[in-house]
């Protein structure tokens, strides 16, 4: 029997649509939802001229294009950061399972360089700023992370550490009777709400003209957040605490601070800027 002081673990159906054999799961279309109100938000983005400075300005059919590249770069990414990152031990021992995504495992890291590498590569093959790119991904990057943070939750899964004392613990059916911290929605609201929020008041106030500032911003935010959230979150069974009593999401998050610290030196400095170009046609 749960605990007194527990709320319990709200019913909800992983998979949200099945057609026969058939079916989505919602860690599925969290993941869609997150790339198609991104590429929505990001064309917005780009059509604001007044964001853009002498930087040259992506077209809305640069963006239409570059959401291939990015889906790619996050679902690639994630899963080769998960298998490299989490549980290589596992994967080696049974390859076939690299290949079973439906099944879960992804690691926002890995999905994170990815994604870089994706961006990087398609704003060189169409001669555009790589880190003004990177900007604009950084301010709809928290409407994926928030969905994706939900989904965690109604899977069950990446729940929080013991919290028998706290009032809104959750008892997660697969992690025993024990009340835990619901982590995923800290994460969702954290990594989600409020560093959207942060995105959205630095894109305002500085816009695309120092490239790099406003990814700067979210690379550091965002390893700020995931810093304090693990805190609450009970680390990978097969890797459980690491150096110093840190989690493999916080060792990973400190090299993601640095860089982000660094990107928003550079750019305050000017250092980032490439000279003006001729502003992108509508498509």
């Amino acid at each position: 029997m749960p605990p007194l002081l527990a709320l319990p673990f709200p019913a909800i159906d992983p998979i949200a649509i099945a057609i026969g054999p058939f079916a989505i799961r919602w860690y599925a279309l969290a993941y869609v939802a997150g790339i198609v109100i991104g590429w929505w938000l990001s064309r917005r983005l780009a059509a604001n001229e007044a964001l853009w400075g002498t930087t040259r300005r992506p077209s809305l059919l640069d963006m239409d294009d570059l959401i291939v590249w990015v889906a790619l770069g996050v679902v690639l990414g994630g899963r080769v950061g998960y298998v490299l990152f989490y549980n290589l031990d596992q994967y080696l021992a049974h390859p076939v399972e690299i290949f079973t995504v439906w099944q879960g495992g992804m690691s926002f890291h890995g999905g994170f360089l990815g994604t870089v590498l994706a961006i990087v590569l398609f704003a060189r093959s169409r001669g555009l700023n790589p880190l003004a790119m990177l900007d604009v991904a950084a301010v709809v990057t928290p409407i994926g992370l928030f969905a994706g943070r939900i989904a965690n939750f109604v899977n069950g899964e990446l729940w929080g550490r013991p919290a028998p004392d706290v009032a809104w613990a959750v008892v997660f059916p697969r992690a025993g009777d024990v009340p835990r911290h619901p982590s995923q929605l800290y994460e969702a609201a954290a990594e989600g709400l409020i560093l959207f929020a942060v995105m959205l008041f630095t894109v305002r106030r500085f816009g695309f003209r120092r490239p790099g500032l406003v990814g700067g911003v979210f690379v550091l935010g965002y390893a700020v957040a995931r810093i304090l959230c693990e805190h609450f979150r009970e680390p990978d069974a097969q890797l459980g605490f690491l150096l110093g009593g840190a989690t493999m999401g916080q060792l990973l998050s400190v090299p993601m601070a640095v860089v982000g610290l660094g990107a928003i030196v550079a750019a305050a400095r000017g250092w980032t800027r490439t000279g003006s170009a001729p502003a992108a046609g509508r498509a």
